[in-house]
């Protein structure tokens, strides 16, 4: 995969589906620092190194075309899938993180891609990165902190 795709590039490519009334020829922004996509949130791990980190028995696998579904939206609805070329791209779960958010750990050597059907993609720029759950603030911001449910 290259850093210019368009949304039906991408789609084709990986047989992963978005809603239609997404603009199928918008490129896929590239980023190599924060972004949110619904309830998920990607983090340089840079920003997350005192408090995210894998362990001894963290589980490592290569991301697939095909992509790997690293969260459902709440009550069961749609996956955020992450998608990168063959054996250049590692997702590691099972990762410490004393905030308690962390799905995971992204490990790329080339972009790879977050596939969501509402929201569409978006790009990753090579380098380290955590993946987690978003938390905002309660109404009125005097309720306890919760996860963005999607």
């Amino acid at each position: 995969m290259n850093s210019t795709m368009t949304l039906s590039a991408l789609t084709t490519l990986t047989g992963l589906d978005v809603f239609d009334y997404l603009d199928q020829e918008v490129s896929v922004p590239v980023i190599d620092g924060m972004q949110a996509q619904g309830d998920l949130i990607v983090v340089p791990h840079i920003l997350l190194a005192d408090s995210v980190r894998t362990v001894s028995w963290s589980r490592y696998v290569h991301v697939p075309l095909s992509g790997i579904e690293l969260l459902r939206s709440a009550a069961g609805g749609n996956p955020h899938s992450l998608v990168a070329d063959e054996g250049l791209c590692t997702w590691s779960t099972g990762v410490q993180d004393t905030r308690r958010l962390a799905l995971g750990i992204l490990d790329t050597e080339v972009t790879a891609y977050l596939i969501h059907p509402e929201h569409g993609a978006t790009g990753i720029a090579p380098g380290r990165y955590v993946i987690g759950r978003q938390r905002e603030r309660g109404f009125g911001g005097f309720e306890s902190p919760q996860l963005v449910a999607d």
